[in-house]
């Protein structure tokens, strides 16, 4: 059962993005029969579940308007992200985080915003969410383009560290060139608001191991912590 407010973001992006088709909506012929791009260009209606999976997560460059095939499918996508039935979360590339949805009309960028925001808190107050939480960050994480938001409401333990200790991204899908920088913002999260609440946890290893990512690398691994702390030795 969804939250109050991650429903009240599906039915805004059922509003939003109600009617819309990719009037262009034709794709590659080696992969999709005219049958099948021709549900892009029709408005108001549902389209095959085994379809809006295949779009979805589709290279852009095989769509003459990918941004308009987005809208085509936010609805079916939305409401198949929230009740885990979108198969690819997790390990494919989201759509979304390849078009320049923040550069759509402002009533169609806030729902899409809205939403991303409302499925991260669901999947963090959810006891059994359909995905992972990891996946559902990185998802959120790419097609945001931003951190800070969904940092800023995972705050109960550290993400990925070992992977940030020793400076490596967790993501696969972060395509901006920019990995060093998306390092340095998830390791600072973790540095400055992890270690107590691991402490409270009775988690002083791990949470020692949180302390250490504010150093720089060479010191990070100098550090006395790592022979006297059995879980970060």
């Amino acid at each position: 059962m969804t939250s109050r407010a991650l429903g009240a973001a599906l039915t805004d992006i059922d509003t939003v993005f109600n009617g819309f088709a990719s009037p262009t909506g034709t794709g590659c012929e080696r992969y999709y029969l005219p049958e099948d791009t021709a549900c892009l260009r029709t408005p108001y209606t549902r389209m095959p579940v085994d379809l809006v999976r295949r779009f979805v997560f589709e290279s852009p460059g095989n769509f003459e308007d990918h941004a308009a095939v987005m809208r085509r499918l936010l609805p079916q996508t939305a409401h198949a992200m929230a009740d885990g039935s979108l198969c690819g979360i997790g390990w494919e590339e989201h759509g979304l985080s390849r078009v320049h949805w923040r550069a759509w009309p402002s009533e169609q960028a806030a729902a899409v915003e809205a939403f991303v925001h409302a499925w991260w808190d669901d999947t963090l107050t959810t006891p059994e969410p359909p995905y992972p939480g990891r996946d559902v960050f990185e998802t959120c994480a790419t097609i945001l383009g931003d951190l800070t938001p969904i940092l800023d409401r995972f705050r109960t333990q550290p993400a990925w560290m070992f992977d940030l200790i020793t400076d490596d991204s967790p993501f696969r899908w972060w395509c901006r060139g920019d990995d060093g920088a998306l390092v340095t913002a998830l390791q600072s999260w973790p540095a400055a608001h992890a270690p107590a609440a691991l402490r409270a946890q009775d988690e002083s290893d791990l949470a020692k191991m949180a302390e250490l990512l504010a150093l720089p690398y060479d010191d990070r691994w100098d550090h006395p912590d790592w022979t006297s702390a059995s879980a970060t030795n």
